[in-house]
């Protein structure tokens, strides 16, 4: 599950280098939390117009995770 996020954040920002990922470990309800940081000045190219791109990253993730029988939350800081 981080490679693909990390895999589709590289491909946004213009310093891919700086992508990382941190994952919580499963909480009470059993939902794992991912953390995508990514360089300050490519923040708005991971978010998009009104967040239509974090959107869309975090419905492919549910999507995948719905796969593996997973709850995911993905937060962009």
């Amino acid at each position: 599950m981080e490679e693909l996020l990390v895999s589709m954040a590289k491909g946004l920002v213009d310093e891919p280098d700086q992508v990382t990922v941190t994952t919580d470990p499963v909480n009470d309800e059993g939902i794992v939390v991912y953390h995508l940081h990514v360089a300050q000045d490519d923040m708005g190219r991971v978010i998009g117009k009104q967040g239509r791109i974090a959107k869309a990253i975090r419905t492919v993730m549910r999507a995948t995770a719905n796969r593996k029988d997973m709850k995911i939350q993905v937060d962009i800081d």
